[in-house]
């Protein structure tokens, strides 16, 4: 069996780095993700969550009826799209008035949209719909999986990288400043985010994936999703008909 081909949609490079490491744990076979947003060699439609609005929008207006139907993704065997959570607390507007127009204009997800925490769950549904409206289309299909951290992705990271460090572990997935945590722990462990902060990391957020399951209801629900399309994939392939 040749390496999956995953596509990966991310607010930014070091998300894309923990959403790698995650598959690493995950994936039994090698793989290929190709970064297309941000693209490493280009940076038009910028990074952060609005960078993603603006991809899906690009998808969206090109008419396929899932990302599945997209002739710029048949190639892919798996299509991830990443936003975190605490995405539910900002607004359109924060991208400006042009946005906020088309927003309303287009029916997009209301922005904001942040319920009470715990549960994660209740937040992140509401962005699952919010992302939905951006792509324009009613529901994801069998090669896709959208990856919606809670608060964020570095909640996946401090939860295996610190697991005992009890300000970090505190609320993990609603304390909507782990980022701010992580920057401001004693000198010694003082966690930058920059890439190469976060490539030091990737093989001990491979090794303690399973720690971060329990901790994280998100990257449970991550790691679900991820097998299934694989375990369909493994069948197909058995099966002879890839």
């Amino acid at each position: 069996m040749s390496d999956l081909r995953i596509a990966l949609v991310a607010e930014g490079p070091t998300d894309e780095i923990i959403i790698e490491s995650a598959l690493k744990a995950i994936l039994p076979s090698p793989f290929k993700i190709s970064l297309l947003q941000p693209e490493r060699t280009r940076s038009v439609l910028g990074t952060g969550w609005g960078g993603v609005l603006k991809w899906c929008r690009e998808f969206q207006a090109r008419g396929a009826e899932s990302l599945e139907d997209d002739p710029t993704m048949e190639f892919f065997d798996l299509i991830i799209i990443h936003i975190d959570a605490d995405v539910a607390g900002k607004s359109y507007a924060d991208y400006g008035q042009e946005i906020a127009q088309a927003a309303q204009q287009g029916g997009w997800g209301l922005l904001p949209c942040s319920l009470p925490c715990p549960p994660p769950d209740a937040t992140v549904d509401n962005m699952k719909t919010v992302l939905l409206s951006w792509l324009g289309i009613d529901k994801i299909g069998n090669k896709t999986v959208l990856c919606i951290p809670s608060k964020s992705s570095e909640a996946w990271l401090a939860a295996a990288v610190f697991p005992d460090n009890r300000d970090l572990s505190r609320e993990l997935e609603c304390a909507p400043n782990i980022g701010d945590r992580l920057a401001q722990l004693p000198k010694k462990l003082r966690f930058k985010k920059t890439i190469r902060n976060y490539q030091a990391h990737t093989s001990t957020v491979k090794a303690e994936w399973s720690r971060v399951r329990r901790l994280c209801s998100q990257a449970e629900i991550f790691s679900h999703s991820v097998d299934a399309v694989a375990a369909e994939i493994a069948c197909m392939s058995a099966c002879g008909q890839t």
